[in-house]
């Protein structure tokens, strides 16, 4: 039986909402963090009341760098013991070159890299000290190809993946798992949020994976002890040739310039 709780970042919608769902329903106890409050209140409302499981919510932004600290705090003061994290918070995230706010760069990369190392800093180590956890870090399939987009996100989110392969060398055989989820196009808010409705009514279907999908094998892989998981069989037959040392100079070649 599932003990413990699992904290999920960016809880309030899309894969993070989903992650509370799927690990509610294992019977794990929760700390859903996001900025949205109200939105995780009725999430916790929905999945207490569904699986009779703890849900304690924590209003954050993990673009400000007090945030994982405040969260660190707050687990500490509720006596809970977190033994699941997924990391999941995130954006699209400005223009590397074109949005002239550096500010908002910085912010962007606290959110994408900084928290995540943080959490982990935070609450690896505690999993460790009792010999169990697992810790899901999201990423994506942009992480692992060079296209020309905006210099941010895809290489956030391939910071990721080295991140989460190094921590599962590290914590072999400790009864800590670490894996990074790459999902593909994925069904959520997300586009909506980013404005890229467009972009998305533009692509064939046959791209896109629901939700549940995405967790159910982010969840699966980790219990594996696998340190990286491409989701969706369309991405997992692209990502070797995406990685191919013939294909990957000729997908560059080919990306047109800005």
């Amino acid at each position: 039986m599932a003990t413990g709780t699992a904290l999920v970042t960016g809880a309030s919608a899309g894969l993070g909402a989903e992650f509370a769902r799927q690990l509610a329903a294992r019977g794990l106890n929760l700390l859903l963090v996001a900025r949205r409050e109200e939105r995780l209140k009725e999430l916790a409302h929905e999945l207490g009341a569904a699986h009779g499981v703890r849900v304690d919510v924590f209003a954050a932004d993990l673009g400000e760098p007090l945030a994982p600290a405040r969260i660190e705090a707050f687990a500490a003061e509720q006596e809970l013991r977190v033994d699941w994290l997924v990391n999941n918070a995130g954006v699209a995230g400005p223009d590397l070159l074109e949005d002239r706010d550096w500010d908002a760069q910085a912010r962007f990369f606290e959110l994408m890299m900084t928290s995540v190392a943080q959490m982990c800093h935070r609450f690896v180590p505690g999993m460790r000290e009792r010999g169990f956890g697992r810790v899901i870090n999201v990423s994506s399939f942009a992480g692992r190809l060079a296209r020309p987009a905006g210099a941010n996100y895809g290489p956030a989110k391939a910071y990721l993946v080295a991140l989460s392969e190094e921590l599962a060398l590290i914590l072999r055989g400790s009864g800590v798992h670490v894996s990074a989820l790459c999902p593909g196009f994925t069904h959520t808010d997300f586009h909506e949020a980013a404005g890229l409705m467009e972009m998305k009514r533009g692509l064939p279907g046959f791209l896109w994976y629901d939700a549940a999908t995405v967790v159910r094998e982010g969840i699966d892989a980790v219990e594996r002890g696998a340190p990286i998981r491409i989701s969706g069989r369309l991405y997992r037959w692209l990502d070797p040739l995406a990685q191919s040392v013939w294909v990957r100079p000729l997908l560059k070649a080919l990306a047109p310039g800005r």
